[in-house]
């Protein structure tokens, strides 16, 4: 059976919490990309681990790496919203694919190609 993929729109999962981000985004979107480790483990609630993580970074972002932890950073040469919905179309065809975002236009790109959707709550912070 294939590892599902969790997709972490970055942007709209670390705008969730307003703790300072806008000070400093790449410091973060990093914080997010270490946070989300556990995930590749232990999964997400209805979701079994392990599953691939990868986190899309846009803007000011764009340029945190991916570590050895395990998440794989895309780094969006444009429209984060874009980026992702291309990775579902391209993944969602041969395995499951979870997105994490609460925008809700990307919601509607992603879920037609048939991807499922869950808020920023779903995934740890720090």
């Amino acid at each position: 059976m294939t590892v599902p993929l969790v997709v972490v729109d970055g942007a709209n999962v670390v705008g969730s919490v307003p703790d300072g981000w806008w000070r400093d985004r790449a410091a973060a979107a990093a914080r997010l990309r270490d946070a989300l480790t556990p995930v590749i483990a232990e999964g997400l609630p209805d979701l079994p681990g392990p599953v691939e993580v990868v986190l899309v970074v846009e803007g000011k972002a764009r340029d945190v790496p991916s570590r050895s932890n395990g998440v794989r950073v895309v780094s969006a040469p444009g429209s984060g919203d874009d980026t992702i919905a291309d990775l579902v179309r391209i993944s969602a065809a041969d395995r499951r694919v979870v997105v994490i975002t609460a925008d809700r236009g990307l919601r509607d790109r992603v879920t037609a190609y048939g991807a499922e959707v869950r808020g920023p709550s779903n995934v740890p912070r720090r």
